[in-house]
């Protein structure tokens, strides 16, 4: 395994934790704000504004000046399907659906991502992170439960959303062959930002933002911070390590959700969760074996950019 590689790796690790821990927090925020739309748009602002700071800190407007119309119609599609409009019908179903739905459908992402990738990135599938891959959607699936997910038009608006991540992980991923993750993490969340406040703005819901008590403007910065550092490690990690991998290695984070909301409220985990955490394990653990026998495509990035 390549030191760029295993560096992948551990940034997609990290950014899982980071989801886990926010994906709980975001319940809360979304119930306490009550505007899910309102919610993540104000979240979503802050995050591309610490962005734009960011990006002027590391000089990469440089980088900017130096995009091709190609570059910028990745950043702009990245901005609209990753950063807009998945974000608006993801908060807006979360109101109106379980935790576990939730956590459950949006955790099909690996599966998307794979099967674009196959196509779109020409990444292969070894036949133990195939077993990996299985073994990740049993965790999910046993966490989860086809049971407890009763599909109205909320969970097909989380699917739909889900979907879209997917596509934007594979002109991501395309994207950083060539540009810095800051830049194109930038370039979502800007461009996202701008379209859910259109959104609002739209929907007439700009008074809301100004009738916004203390406590609710801190329930909006908390899962901000939490998700500048997703954005911030995941680009990262997608640049260094191919996308199939990523995605997956990104599952787990349904299972951290699920031990913060039992710790705080349900009392200890059922047997069916510790089932969960372990096939989640041996998911995680083969994707790490097998990636370590074999460099698949595009894992390596390119050195034309900036790294960072």
């Amino acid at each position: 395994m390549t030191k760029t590689l295993r560096t992948g790796i551990l940034l997609a690790l990290g950014t899982a934790g980071i989801s886990g821990i926010n994906n709980y927090i975001a319940k809360i925020s979304v119930s306490t704000v009550k505007d899910g739309v309102v919610f993540t748009t104000l979240k979503n602002v802050v995050v591309a504004l610490l962005l734009v700071g960011v990006i002027l800190i590391l000089g990469k407007v440089k980088e900017i000046r130096t995009l091709t119309r190609k570059h910028w119609f990745m950043l702009v599609s990245i901005g609209i399907i990753g950063g807009g409009v998945p974000f608006a019908l993801y908060f807006s179903a979360l109101q109106h659906t379980t935790a576990s739905s939730a956590n459950f459908l949006s955790k099909t992402l690996f599966i998307w991502v794979a099967l674009f990738g196959l196509r779109f990135l020409k990444e292969k599938i070894s036949w133990v992170q195939g077993i990996a891959l299985a073994a990740l959607f049993g965790g999910n699936l046993v966490l989860g439960g086809f049971q407890h997910i009763h599909f109205g038009i909320s969970e097909w608006m989380i699917l739909g959303a889900t979907l879209l991540w997917a596509i934007e992980n594979i002109i991501a991923k395309k994207a950083l062959v060539d540009l810095s993750s800051t830049l194109v993490a930038g370039a979502r969340m800007v461009i996202g930002s701008i379209i859910l406040a259109i959104i609002v703005l739209a929907q007439g819901k700009v008074g809301i933002v100004t009738h916004l008590t203390s406590t609710q403007w801190l329930w909006t910065l908390l899962p901000a911070a939490y998700l500048l550092g997703y954005v911030l490690t995941w680009y990262s990690a997608l640049k260094k390590a191919p996308a199939t991998l990523v995605a997956s290695l990104l599952v787990p984070a349904s299972f951290i959700t699920t031990i913060l909301s039992y710790g705080f409220s349900h009392g200890p985990l059922t047997a069916s969760q510790l089932w969960s955490g372990a096939l989640f394990a041996v998911g995680v653990g083969l994707l790490v074996w097998g990636s370590s026998r074999s460099i698949q495509p595009h894992a390596q990035p390119a050195t034309s950019r900036s790294d960072a």
